[in-house]
């Protein structure tokens, strides 16, 4: 599961943005202030950072100045009412990825996300690699050194999700719910689901109790 990092001290705005986010199914840790957002930066590893500026202690372009100077290269979104171009220019220069100006549409937020996960996953001309197997989101094919896999639709949809999030623990819940839409399933359907992809070679290992990964590089 995708993990985000908010800063935001807007209590009621931050509320409205972890339903959503957490809607799409990202995984969301929420802090107040700056020095709170630099601790949970040794507690995980997150995969993205959205930052507000103005907030209490230490204020967002500052954190991601430290966070840089650290070697930590998190994608990162300043969400700001800073709407000047020396503001923007600052934050750019502290080493931001994109900056959204409030009020924004959550689409568009979602649109940036998307667009800095596909350059972090390392998406080329729409394949992701995970060791010897290529998953192309386009065609949706897998593909290996020997070829074409030929997949079902929820095989690929499972591949899929897989491949966009290697090294992340997906739970049983979240699966099911990304391939069936809500419907009700049982885990049963699942693990058949699994181990078909298992016997085409995905290192799909069971994290007891949680769901699965995909490991890999």
């Amino acid at each position: 599961m995708i993990k985000i990092l908010l800063l935001e001290d807007d209590t009621v705005f931050a509320e409205s943005m972890i339903d959503l986010l957490e809607s799409e199914g990202f995984e969301i840790t929420h802090v107040k202030d700056g020095e709170a957002a630099l601790d949970a930066t040794y507690d995980t590893d997150f995969d993205i950072y959205l930052l507000d500026v103005n907030v209490p202690l230490l204020d967002g372009f500052d954190l991601l100045v430290s966070l840089r100077e650290s070697g930590d290269a998190t994608p990162t979104i300043f969400l700001t009412a800073l709407n000047d171009i020396a503001s923007l220019a600052k934050g750019f220069d502290a080493g931001a990825d994109d900056y959204i100006k409030k009020p924004f549409e959550f689409d568009e937020l979602l649109i940036r996300i998307q667009a800095i996960l596909k350059k972090q996953f390392k998406l080329s001309e729409d394949e992701i690699k995970i060791g010897s197997f290529i998953f192309n989101i386009q065609k949706n094919e897998l593909h290996d050194k020997n070829g074409f896999i030929a997949l079902t639709p929820n095989d690929l949809k499972l591949t899929e999700l897989f491949f966009k999030q290697p090294n992340k623990t997906l739970t049983k819940e979240f699966i099911l719910d990304e391939l069936y839409e809500g419907k009700e399933m049982g885990s049963g359907v699942l693990r058949v689901y699994i181990n078909k992809l298992r016997n085409v070679g995905l290192p799909i290992v069971t994290m007891k109790g949680v769901g699965y990964r995909l490991e890999g590089s």
